[in-house]
């Protein structure tokens, strides 16, 4: 995988409303001690929340008014993304530490994986969209913007 394509993967990612952290275990970071590795991981690096991520996002794409709707859809698979995994990262929490065998820790890092593949599905499906009724020059931008966040998010 090469530093764009990473960038534009964490761009994504970070679009859904999760860290970058989750979706690559080659730039995995410890884990705290008071968590289990794959909470960590899906929870370290949340420096907005997902209403701040549509906005900054809508403002960095340059929204116009008759994309509204479909840039709705994109902002709509955001948040059901963001629940998603919140949903998840509560229901791993509810588990002591002391509870977790290396089994359920690779569990439960599958099912994050598996929340960020469903996620990016979701993503894909409205963002697709949006970015296919948008102009030459706006779609410049859109991957301009998604290189950049990516970036970012690298450091």
């Amino acid at each position: 995988m090469t530093i764009l394509s990473r960038s534009r993967t964490a761009a994504i990612v970070a679009a859904m409303g999760v860290s970058f952290v989750a979706a690559s275990p080659l730039l995995a970071q410890p884990a705290p001690a008071n968590k289990p590795p794959a909470v960590a991981a899906a929870t370290s690096q949340k420096p907005e929340t997902v209403e701040q991520r549509i906005k900054t996002l809508h403002d960095q794409l340059q929204i116009k008014p008759d994309q509204e709707k479909k840039w709705a859809d994109v902002a709509q698979a955001m948040r059901e993304n963001a629940v998603a995994m919140d949903k998840l990262i509560a229901k791993t929490k509810a588990t002591p530490d002391s509870k977790m065998t290396a089994v359920d820790d690779l569990k439960t890092y599958r099912d994050f994986a598996q929340a960020h593949l469903d996620g990016l599905k979701n993503l894909i499906a409205s963002f697709d969209d949006l970015y296919d009724a948008m102009p030459d020059a706006q779609k410049r931008v859109a991957d301009a913007a998604f290189q950049k966040y990516g970036q970012q998010a690298q450091q």
